[in-house]
This record gives C-alpha cells, structure tokens and sequence, in this order.
C-alpha cells in the first residue's frame, strides 16, 4: 500500500458527525464486544469464543494498508476456519460523504458481496480521494451487480444515511477514537508505531491466548 497522508496521524480521524457526537456522549459506555446494530461479520457464529471486533473506514488510508498488508492472512489463520468470528463495524472518516456512499453501496450489494465491496474500495482509496469518486463506486457497484440507478438510489437514500450516523455515534459511545481499531473479545490491541493497525503477530497472541482459556 504505497498511498499515505504525510500529515495524518497512525489511526485516521473520525468523521465530523462522529466528532459533534463525542462532545455530547463523552463518558458513556457502550458494549463494544457483544452485537450492535449494523454489524457485518464473517468466521465463526455469534456466540464463539474469540470475537475479532475492526472498527475501519473505505476512506481511511490506514485501514487500506491493513486490508492489504494484514487482512489475507488473518483470514486464512482465524476465519476461514471458524476459529474466529470477525465482526467488520463501519467508521466513517474523511471525506465522510465518500465513505458513507461507499459503505452504503456494498450494503445495497447484499450480505453476500459487502466484503468484497468494501475490500475493492479499499483497494481504490487513491480514486476515493480523488476528484471523481462517483465513477469508482459506480464501476465497484456495477461489478457487485448493481445498476448505476440502483447505485444512485442507494446512495440517496434517507434511511441509509441515518443509519450510517447512528454507527458512527455507536462507536464513539464505546469509545473508539479512530481508525482501524480492533478489539478481542472486547480488549483492544495496539501494535505500537504501526501505521497500518494492529499487526498479525499482536492479534495472534491475544487471539491465541483467549482460545486457550
């Protein structure tokens, strides 16, 4: 993953409508670990052993590293096998309106195409950054099997809006203050100077760990 924000953080920042609702939740709890509204996940049942929570956005260019850098072996070591579930919750970061249309079109792809989606997108981030990220969801779009109207609809719609904002004001009632974060069983985990999230060898050994108990 050769695209980087020179003057960004390691984690992107959130959203301007998940900051607005920091100012007023700060302090709330929230569970982080057990299932939310909206969640999106692959692996193992609800209900396994190790849940594998990433808070991350299709704008976030460190997401986009770990996407590509991290995510196929975490794959092939802990959920292609079950032995993990994923949960994959959406975190919308700069420019906030990009991210919400790209989550909404692989929602509208449905259940059993919204990775691919969301990884393709991942994939383009310089094209979501640039100046017509329209053209990038309509051909990510087409490719899932949707037509540029049901795209544009989709996109458009109301209540797909108004979900999005209320993931966002999800996550900063749990606390995350950035993106990826990613949480085992609830525990998050940090791999220290990393600017594509928490490594593989990190992850195993809290994944490995609560496996063990």
């Amino acid at each position: 993953m050769k695209f980087r924000y020179a003057d960004m953080s390691r984690r992107a920042a959130l959203s301007a409508a998940a900051l607005a609702a920091m100012a007023t939740l700060t302090g709330c709890g929230g569970n982080s670990n057990g299932p939310a509204a909206g969640d999106m996940a692959l692996g193992a049942a609800e209900g396994a052993k190790v849940t594998v929570v990433e808070y991350a956005s299709i704008t976030c260019p460190h997401c986009a590293a770990w996407n590509e850098e991290t995510w196929p072996a975490f794959k092939a070591k802990y959920v292609d096998n079950n032995k993990v579930r994923f949960v994959f919750r959406e975190l919308r970061t700069p420019p906030a309106n990009v991210a919400a249309a790209g989550f909404s079109v692989a929602r509208c792809a449905g259940e059993d195409k919204y990775f691919d989606v969301v990884h393709e997108l991942m994939s383009n981030i310089q094209e979501l950054h640039g100046p017509d990220p329209r053209s990038t969801l309509y051909r990510i779009g087409n490719g899932a099997g949707l037509s540029n109207q049901q795209i544009e609809a989709c996109i458009k719609d109301p209540e797909n809006l108004k979900a999005s904002d209320e993931r966002d004001r999800a996550a900063v009632r749990n606390g995350v203050t950035g993106t990826p974060t990613f949480l085992v069983n609830g525990e998050q985990v940090i791999t220290p100077g990393s600017n594509s999230g928490a490594s593989l060898a990190d992850l195993s050994t809290a994944i490995d760990a609560a496996l063990a108990k």
